[in-house]
Parts: structure tokens; C-alpha cells; sequence
């Protein structure tokens, strides 16, 4: 497996590539420019391209060699950066991948209609690759669609509630993050022919990386090498978000620490000078640690799924990804 890690590297840089090729003249001969101009500008900063990378290796996987339905995996980076744009209004978010989000680049009423656009381009470009037997990718993408709003709507919830569960946060997880990776992996096997077994297989492995890869988001936000993260650390106690670690630390503290914590809540985060503080106190409360594990547990769900795939090397290849993503630094 180890020797072929940089294969499966270059496989995964080559179509990243292919995609990026694609999305870079989408919208280019387009007009007005004034809306279509900012949602090139959104789509320029490629970033992993997990999303159409996992419908197109899911098709192959079920043994489609030839068309690639790289019309469906575009579809999905612009359902996902349809959500982005969204997501960085409510969230009033200044950066995206290390640039000026939308709105603050341009303004508000421009991000909301390119967010609309990118979704409507998305549906165009899906139903190129769709034929008349595939409806049930239709009602696939609609659900991710639907389901990612959801698991917003949550989120944004969970931002006012004195109280979040942990249960309650992983259905929000698996509905924001999960359920679109799921989605990619289901439409991707339906196009290229799969079986109800490998389509179901697939399903559950995009669902469950999914769960540890927003849980390894979680992890990093504390954990990570600043320099490399691309980002400070500890962002997410700054701004008071209740991740998988906080509230794993809310479950676990008693007395004082419990009481900090709660306060976090109160006061809506904590100022930056106070991060390694609760780093420290997420260490001795061992949610760190939990947070790892967690991690390992759902990728190991997630790679259970893949016995029923008649390939090797379509088998490690998802091995070699999922390994990929959860041993990320950023």
C-alpha cells in the first residue's frame, strides 16, 4: 500500500487538475459579467476538489472507464460552493481559503445572487451527465442539497442554545458535512452503473468520512501547526463555537472547568490570549484524545463499507484517500 501512495497521489493531482481546468472556463464567456465575473472569482481558489473527486473515483469504482461524468462532478464543487458563499454571510466571515470572501470583496446582494447562480449552473451542468434512467440522482442531489441547508439551520441554532448534546451535534455534522460527501459517492456510483450494494457501500463511505473529516476540522483548529494551517489556531474558542472538543469538555468537566466553559457560552468566546489556556485544559480533560478517536472510529466505518468493491485497487485507492484527508495538517 505504502508503494503505491504516490500513484494513488498522482492520480488524485491529475484529476484534481482536469477539474480545475474545467471550472476555471465555466463561467468565463458568460454574461453579465457582473454576476458571473464574481463567481469565477469564488471558484478560483481550487482547495482539495474532494467533492467531484469522489463522484468520479465512486463511478469508476462500480466500473465506469470511459465518460468520467466530469459535467456531475463540477455540478457538486458548485452545489458546494453555493453553500460556501451562503454560509460566509451568515457567518459574516472576512476570509475564504486565504482571500476576501465574496460579500466583503464585492457586497452582500451580489454574493446572495452568485450563491443562486452557482446553484442553478450546477444543476445544468448535473443534468448533462443524467439520462432519463437516472432519477434517482436527481432526488440524490436534491436530498444533499436539502440536507446541508439543514445541517446550517442547525448550526446556526446551536449558536444561540445554552445547551448543544453531543448526539445533536453529530446529526448536525452529518447533515452539513457528511451528507454532501455521501451524496457525491451515491450520484457517482448511480452514473457509472453500480449495483444497490456498491451504490448503499459507497453511501456509507462518503457519509462516515465525512463525520470524521469535519471531527478532524474540530481537531485541527486546536491541535494544528499555525504556519501550515493557513489560519490562527484556536479560532473556533475565539469565536465560541461549539465544536465535537467543547462539548466533549463541557460532558466530561466538573466545578471550575465547567464553569469556564459555560462561560465561553455566556460571553460568545473567549479572546486569543486565552487559547492556550483551554488547549491545555482540553489536554488534561483528555477530549483531545477523544476527538482522535472518534476519528479513527468513523474512517474505520468508513472503510468497512468498501469489502463489497470487486477492485483492489479501487479498494485502496479510497483506503489510500480517506488516510489522506484525516492525516491532513490543514
Amino acid at each position: 500500500m505504502r508503494k503505491k501512495s504516490g500513484s494513488y497521489f498522482s492520480m488524485y493531482e491529475k484529476e484534481r487538475k482536469k477539474i480545475n481546468e474545467k471550472i476555471k472556463k465555466l463561467l468565463v464567456a458568460r454574461e453579465p459579467a457582473s454576476l458571473y465575473n464574481p463567481g469565477s472569482y469564488i471558484l478560483e481558489s481550487s482547495g482539495k476538489r474532494l467533492r467531484p473527486l469522489l463522484v468520479l473515483f465512486s463511478a469508476r469504482a462500480v466500473g465506469e472507464k470511459k465518460t468520467g461524468f466530469y459535467n456531475a462532478s463540477v455540478a457538486v464543487e458548485l452545489l458546494h460552493n453555493f453553500t460556501l458563499v451562503h454560509d460566509d454571510i451568515m457567518d459574516n466571515a472576512d476570509k475564504r481559503r486565504g482571500l476576501p470572501t465574496l460579500h466583503k470583496k464585492y457586497d452582500t446582494s451580489t454574493a446572495i445572487l452568485v450563491g443562486d447562480s452557482l446553484l442553478s449552473v450546477a444543476y445544468e451542468l448535473l443534468l448533462k451527465d443524467v439520462t432519463s434512467k437516472c432519477k434517482p440522482v436527481i432526488s440524490d442531489f436534491n436530498k444533499g442539497l436539502v440536507e446541508v441547508c439543514e445541517g446550517q439551520s442547525l448550526d446556526k441554532d446551536f449558536e444561540t442554545r445554552a445547551e448543544v448534546k453531543l448526539p445533536e451535534y453529530l446529526i448536525m455534522i452529518r447533515k452539513k458535512t457528511a451528507a454532501m460527501m455521501e451524496m457525491c459517492c451515491s450520484i457517482g456510483a448511480q452514473l457509472g452503473g453500480g449495483s444497490k450494494i456498491e451504490i448503499s457501500a459507497l453511501s456509507k463511505y462518503g457519509r462516515n468520512l465525512g463525520i470524521a473529516f469535519q471531527i478532524q476540522d474540530d481537531l485541527l483548529d486546536i491541535i494544528a501547526n499555525e504556519a501550515e494551517f493557513g489560519k490562527f489556531v484556536g479560532g473556533d474558542l475565539v469565536e465560541g463555537k461549539k465544536t465535537y472538543l467543547f462539548l466533549k469538555a463541557l460532558e466530561k468537566s466538573t466545578g471550575k472547568d465547567k464553569s469556564l466553559l459555560k462561560n465561553i457560552i455566556k460571553n460568545k468566546g473567549i479572546k486569543k490570549t486565552e487559547i492556550p489556556f483551554y488547549r491545555d485544559m482540553y489536554n488534561r480533560l483528555g477530549v483531545i484524545d477523544d476527538a482522535r478517536k472518534e476519528v479513527k472510529k468513523y474512517t474505520k466505518r468508513a472503510l468497512s463499507s468498501l469489502k463489497v468493491l470487486k477492485n483492489q485497487n479501487d479498494r485502496e485507492y479510497f483506503t489510500w484517500l480517506a488516510d489522506y484527508l484525516i492525516n491532513r495538517n490543514k
